[in-house]
């Protein structure tokens, strides 16, 4: 096999047309360029440099060879570079987890200011429901989840990092909606509504249960649903209505209206940020302090 001290040797000479000029430019002398070269004649089978008279010309095969040979250095020269880079977390690969909402919210600004401050870090993304991305980080799988808590799993660190209120997803000719203003959780009470699956999304499922046992509600629980996008479009087809993060109304669904909760009817909806406290990938450090100011959980013993 062919070695890049000879396809180096070879482009420098291919380019220059001058053994002299290229050993010169290689810091090396001319005897061995072309020993060089000849090996690498030798290694490929076909004539690479027509050295007939005092001219240095490229064959037609030499040609087509030189284009390979650049792209096969320029590749060694840039995986060199991206080697370089893993230690101080400034290259490599971090495969982050999010729930379908989230990146409309705060998951879209740590994507944008990643993409910015670690320009050389392959992000891959991963959409999934907190459950999953919990047995992902712990498995090995995904680097970095965001997740609605609490993160209780064994070896697993987390840091809140959003917190925003719900709102009520209406049709926009529903009462609630055309009358304006604030809505109360009371007035669910025997109102058809989309609820969120006790298992997928059991952090939400918890959330809006508890708020309307305080309210004395009881809605008409008509379908069971694990991610936001799904409801509104529920909420579209007349099918009831849903209480989801005001993040939400990022998405524009047309024909429905999101509407306020009176008071502090609404707990913090929370997201947080989490990781395999014994983790090793440099570029998750470098992650974690694009994150907000906080104080990072314990990991689960």
């Amino acid at each position: 096999m062919f070695t890049l001290a000879q396809l180096s040797c070879f482009v420098a000479a291919a380019e220059e047309l001058h053994f002299g000029r290229a050993a010169a430019r290689l810091h090396m002398t001319q005897p061995p360029l072309s020993r060089q070269i000849m090996l690498l004649e030798q290694e490929v089978g076909v004539t690479l440099l027509d050295r007939a008279g005092r001219t240095v010309k490229v064959t037609p095969a030499g040609r087509v060879f030189l284009a390979e040979a650049r792209r096969i250095l320029r590749l060694a020269e840039e995986s060199t570079l991206a080697v370089r880079r893993i230690p101080t977390g400034t290259g490599g690969t971090l495969v982050v987890g999010f729930t379908a909402v989230s990146v409309h919210g705060y998951v879209q600004s740590f994507l944008r200011r990643a993409a910015e401050d670690l320009p050389h870090v392959d992000l891959v993304l991963r959409e999934m429901v907190t459950a999953d991305q919990v047995e992902a980080i712990a498995a090995g799988d995904i680097d970095l989840g965001f997740v609605r808590p609490p993160v209780t799993r064994a070896g697993l660190a987390s840091r809140v990092v959003q917190s925003e209120r719900l709102v009520l997803a209406a049709p926009a000719a529903d009462a609630l909606a055309e009358r304006g203003g604030p809505a109360g959780v009371g007035e669910l009470d025997g109102r058809a509504l989309v609820m969120y699956s006790p298992v997928e999304s059991r952090y939400f499922y918890e959330l809006l249960l508890g708020m309307t046992v305080r309210a004395h509600a009881r809605p008409r629980y008509v379908q069971y649903v694990s991610q936001v996008h799904t409801m509104l479009a529920l909420v579209q087809a007349g099918v009831g209505l849903a209480l989801v993060p005001e993040s939400a109304a990022a998405l524009h669904p047309d024909g429905v209206a999101f509407i306020a909760l009176a008071g502090a009817q609404s707990p913090a909806v929370e997201l947080a940020a989490t990781w395999h406290a014994a983790a090793d990938n440099p570029a998750l450090a470098r992650a974690l302090s694009l994150l907000p100011d906080a104080t990072a959980t314990s990991p689960a013993p």
